[in-house]
């Protein structure tokens, strides 16, 4: 729900900016708290997505946002989902309380770059989004390390098995065991000087994941996160040991196509924000274009809709599969092939690591063959463990063979005669799709 679309701000990609001409509306605390608590009763939702546009200035609007929640919480004893955005400029104070209140709270990084968010979002700074996302990450650190838990929020199971992902490279605020090796200074151009400087101030210390399958040291993307020797007490980070702060953790949306940059860029940023403020999800939002400016493409210019499924495929490659941004893209190539998803256009990049051996590879290597996701991995290492497998156990087990079979073998044999080329594999994916 938007609170209301009065906005003092004038964004340049925003619909809902000052200078445009449209109907104005805003919902009351009370209103709003009163019609999600029957949507709710009448079982027409789960819970509250709230949101809202900058009314008078952010204290003002941040205040009426907490008051919502705190009506929903108290007055009508709400225990469904809430997740809040929080309010760039907005005071601290306001948005600790909102945080206790939530389950998820979230601030938008809205463009990838300082310099396009500067271009079209004169009014906000890195600053004021970045501060408040870091000063969140330590209220949940700080409450998890009250309870017992680790500092960092859960990931996925399998993340357990990989030696190397974004995750477990990435040095957490208050984990003491974790270490770090002798690094060179972050180059952090993907996410701009500003950022840097945020994150550089508390954090001297540069974490890069030493990865297998890349030979890229000239292009390493450096990130950053907080050194175990600054790890504080859950009180100094602002963690209250009593009560659960924005407990489902936070994230973030970046609007993809308004602006130039690439898709590495993109997902060199994610990639950062991941590491660096631990968050649970970094959402893309294909720009639309519904204003005229010079600065923006033209209105009816078509929402690069299979970029962003690219990068919500990239994505999940990053959090789930062990794979890094570097591996993905690079400066050469920055951006995704649109016949092929990220993990396919890998491997055919990368036909020196293929076929893999079905029986003998570990859970990272077949993390990467195209056409086998993590459950599907994982059940082959399991069932493996019980005798050998083919190609009929595969399908079983869940493997898209249309995909894989180019890739791997069972018992040292492919499924059929095949050339481990670039060309023919590509072809022979691309006709296989069509049938």
């Amino acid at each position: 729900v938007l609170m209301t679309n009065r906005c003092v701000y004038d964004c340049k990609y925003c619909v809902n900016r000052r200078s445009n001409e449209a109907k104005r509306a805003m919902f009351t605390p009370e209103e709003l708290a009163d019609l999600t608590i029957n949507f709710f009763r009448r079982n027409y939702i789960e819970g509250l997505f709230l949101s809202s546009a900058v009314c008078k200035n952010p204290t003002h609007t941040m205040e009426l946002m907490y008051q919502t929640l705190y009506l929903l919480r108290n007055k009508y004893c709400f225990n469904g989902y809430i997740h809040v955005k929080a309010i760039p400029h907005a005071p601290d104070e306001l948005l600790e309380q909102a945080g206790y209140l939530a389950d998820r709270m979230s601030i938008n990084l809205e463009l990838p770059t300082a310099e396009g968010l500067s271009m079209l979002a004169p009014q906000k700074t890195r600053a004021s989004i970045l501060t408040p996302m870091r000063s969140m990450q330590q209220r949940i650190s700080g409450y998890r390390l009250a309870i017992g838990k680790s500092a960092a929020m859960e990931r996925h199971r399998g993340n357990r098995y990989l030696d190397h992902s974004i995750f477990t490279d990435a040095v957490h605020i208050g984990n003491s065991s974790a270490h770090t090796n002798s690094r060179n200074t972050a180059d952090l151009t993907h996410i701009t000087p500003d950022m840097h400087a945020l994150l550089t101030e508390n954090t001297p210390i540069s974490v890069h994941s030493q990865h297998r399958f890349s030979d890229h040291n000239k292009t390493d993307l450096d990130a950053f996160s907080i050194s175990s020797t600054s790890a504080a007490s859950p009180q100094n980070m602002y963690g209250h040991p009593d009560r659960p702060f924005a407990p489902a953790g936070q994230s973030t949306q970046m609007i993809i196509g308004a602006t130039g940059e690439t898709d590495f860029e993109i997902l060199s940023t994610t990639q950062a924000l991941y590491q660096n403020f631990d968050l649970k999800r970094v959402f893309y939002s294909a720009y639309i274009p519904l204003n005229e400016d010079a600065l923006l493409p033209a209105i009816g210019t078509l929402p690069p809709l299979l970029r962003e499924h690219r990068l919500y495929q990239a994505d999940w490659l990053l959090r789930y599969y062990h794979f890094q941004a570097d591996e993905l893209l690079s400066e050469e190539e920055p951006n995704f092939n649109v016949l092929f998803d990220p993990k396919c256009n890998w491997a055919l990049k990368h036909l020196e690591y293929f076929p893999v051996e079905i029986n003998r590879a570990d859970y990272e290597m077949l993390l990467r063959v195209p056409g086998l996701g993590y459950k599907s991995a994982t059940r082959i290492v399991k069932a493996r463990r019980l005798g050998t497998l083919d190609f009929a156990d595969l399908k079983k087990l869940g493997v898209v063979l249309k995909r894989a079979v180019y890739f791997i073998t069972c018992n040292g044999k492919t499924m059929y005669p095949l050339r481990i080329e670039e060309e023919s594999i590509a072809r022979n994916l691309l006709d296989s799709r069509e049938k």
